[in-house]
């Protein structure tokens, strides 16, 4: 079964669509702004190497000067050799892919590239990324890992992240973008190829997606972004009924001792705005983004994604882990009883 669907999907992107113009949705060519420097480096590249690419968002995080990272699911090398400019001379970047036909298009402009850039970084190998641990890359290896609208294809998703996870170093993330559903799908829609080689037939429902992900290791997933998928073509549209699918990317970070829920310390973070392109501002996720100069109070696990990563040297910190003040309000959960039922001295009122 998997072998099948392995084949099925290397053939519907190596030899059904043979450019972006042959897709009947939206899910694997989303409308993205990207920011002014990443355009450059886009008009840099091959005119083949952007017309075979299919993504559904936008995977190049900040701070990536000198990583070491790998792509999975590197098609035509697109996000490869954009990456292969951002992390300069001394980083390196490595994409895996399955289909024949993508891989020789990533392979045929690696020269073109490294003459556009001054150096070479950049090297693609043939593989499932649900088999990472087959592929002689080493453990703890990788700063950052990134996909874009691949995972959805894999037969086995617990297997990437599985993979990914053991893969990353301490400290390093996964910053990906896949296509998720807003309720399971059932098996007649899932199994069509077109549905499937479109990138909806494999998409997760977004809770199935955030449990898979707590379970291999990646305690606390983060959205980025996230945007709605149209769907033109009358068939496809037809079979997926009432099922709404979603452009997402997610940061997930490679910290064990993140929690489960966001947890009040008594932390603030002030960030210097050192980071490149990112002067005015910082993005972490899609409800922590940090003005430079400003104090913000933060949970135990936000100030950890903050000092205990790549990140850390862009940022003041205040406060340890010595003393627990409990949820942290409007960004944990909810206590499991009624915290109103007090007197008029604030005290709770015996039975």
């Amino acid at each position: 079964m998997k072998n099948d669907l392995h084949d099925q999907v290397a053939t519907y992107y190596g030899k059904t669509i043979t450019s972006t113009n042959d897709l009947k949705t939206s899910a694997c060519c989303t409308n993205i702004e990207y920011p002014s420097h990443i355009k450059q480096i886009l008009s840099e590249l091959h005119d083949e190497t952007l017309s075979k690419y299919y993504g559904c968002g936008l995977t190049i995080p900040s701070q990536l000067d000198g990583l070491n990272v790998l792509d999975l699911g590197s098609g035509s090398g697109r996000d490869c050799f954009v990456l292969s400019k951002l992390v300069g001379e001394k980083g390196a970047v490595v994409g895996v892919d399955m289909t024949d036909e993508q891989l020789l298009t990533a392979n045929t402009h690696i020269g073109y590239h490294a003459e556009k850039f001054g150096y070479s970084n950049v090297q693609f190998i043939k593989g499932h990324i649900e088999h990472l641990d087959q592929l002689g890359l080493p453990e703890a290896s990788f700063d950052l890992i990134v996909s874009n609208c691949v995972v959805n294809l894999a037969s086995d998703k617990r297997a990437v992240l599985q993979g990914a996870f053991d893969l990353l170093k301490l400290g390093g993330e996964m910053y990906f973008s896949d296509v998720y559903a807003d309720r399971r799908i059932p098996n007649h829609v899932a199994n069509d190829p077109e549905v499937y080689g479109e990138c909806l037939g494999g998409a997760l429902y977004w809770n199935d997606f955030l449990n898979i992900a707590k379970s291999v290791g990646f305690t606390d997933p983060r959205s980025v972004s996230s945007d709605k998928i149209a769907i033109d073509d009358e068939r496809i549209a037809k079979l997926v009924g009432n099922i709404n699918f979603y452009s997402v990317t997610y940061r997930l970070m490679k910290l064990p001792a993140l929690e489960s829920d966001c947890e009040d310390y008594g932390q603030a973070v002030r960030y210097k705005g050192t980071i490149e392109y990112e002067e005015d501002k910082f993005m972490l996720d899609d409800h922590h983004i940090f003005e430079t100069g400003r104090i913000y109070t933060v949970c135990g696990n936000t100030y950890m994604m903050l000092h205990d990563t790549r990140f850390k040297e862009h940022f003041d910190f205040w406060g340890d882990f010595s003393t627990h003040y409990g949820i942290f309000e409007g960004c944990g959960g909810s206590a499991p009883f009624s915290t109103e039922t007090m007197n008029a001295e604030g005290v709770a009122q015996c039975c």
